[in-house]
């Protein structure tokens, strides 16, 4: 449904897309992952028509985005960071006002806006002023002007940027139900929006993709040890070094308790070495407390943190 390939974006002489290709799916949820300032934005843009490449090829739905840049502009509908609202004319009048530039036609146009108000749920705030609407509200309506006309394919930059808890949820909810029937590109540098809606994510940092795979694909590539975790009542520095002398441990850090509290500890281990039981023999030969002992996983949060620090 999107090909991307070798795509580069030069200004003044400094790349903020560098050579990047990736391909989504028909129906697939992909997940455009990077800190402020990777490339995320630019590479929408140009995805979206907004702007061109210097360099690179990138095709939506079978369509040059260059070449053929309107026939790739009906088939896609594009929510940008900030959304492209027209504060003075209310939700309703405002989505009319754009199916008539997307070109539906009159006789499907208010069940088309009717329809994207209910998967939104703006249906409420049809007839109120866009400017006294919440920002929670204004973020819906910005998908739904990116839903009108059915599009194949969804561009969502940032769209749960500034929401509350209760509207990123419902953001996110609307996002993944999308899947299957339309083709969607998130951008984001939130990580659990990632984790929660998409089913594939391309990190990009620098202008450069440095990893594309699912969520869980990204972990495993990047466990490089088994991580346990402990808490143990002793004495915190003796605890450091009878942890750091067992064999297969890679190194030990350590969150002393204060006050006399237990301390907690992170052991890192050999790749596919299980050391609980030592782990838990070596405190309780001391007559340290025991509290907790458990396995922690690789999360995604680890894997963005390691890759971007690398770069």
């Amino acid at each position: 449904m999107i090909e991307v390939e070798h795509l580069s974006k030069v200004y003044n002489g400094r790349r903020a897309v560098d050579d990047i290709s990736f391909r989504v799916e028909k129906g697939e949820i992909l997940g455009f992952l990077g800190p402020n300032g990777a490339g995320k934005t630019t590479t929408m843009r140009i995805l979206t028509c907004y702007m061109p490449a210097t360099e690179g090829t990138a095709r939506v739905a079978g369509y040059d985005v260059f070449e053929e840049s309107l026939e790739v502009r009906k088939r896609i509908g594009y929510m940008p960071e900030s959304p492209p609202l027209y504060h003075e004319m209310t939700v309703y009048s405002y989505l009319d006002f754009v199916a008539k530039i997307k070109g539906t036609p009159s006789s499907k146009r208010k069940s088309h806006i009717d329809e994207v108000m209910q998967k939104t749920s703006i249906g409420d705030v049809r007839n109120r002023v866009i400017g006294r609407l919440s920002k929670g509200y204004k973020q819906r309506v910005g998908v739904a002007q990116a839903l009108l006309n059915n599009p194949e394919v969804l561009v969502l930059d940032e769209p749960t940027i500034g929401l509350d808890p209760k509207q990123i949820f419902e953001v996110r909810s609307l996002i993944k139900s999308l899947a299957g029937s339309h083709t969607v590109i998130l951008s984001t540098h939130i990580l659990p929006e990632v984790s929660m809606t998409c089913s594939r994510v391309v990190i990009i940092n620098k202008g450069k993709v440095v990893a594309m795979d699912t969520p869980e694909g990204l972990a495993n590539q990047m466990k490089g040890a088994e991580r346990v975790a402990l808490l143990v009542d002793g004495p915190a520095p003796a605890v450091h070094e009878k942890l750091s002398s067992i064999d297969g441990v890679l190194g030990v850090s350590a969150e002393e308790g204060k006050n006399g509290q237990p301390s907690r500890f992170t052991v890192e281990c050999k790749l596919n070495t299980d050391l609980r039981r030592t782990l838990a023999a070596a405190v309780v030969s001391q007559g340290w407390g025991l509290l907790e002992l458990r396995g922690v996983s690789v999360s995604l949060e680890d894997v963005f943190i390691n890759l971007i620090t690398k770069e």
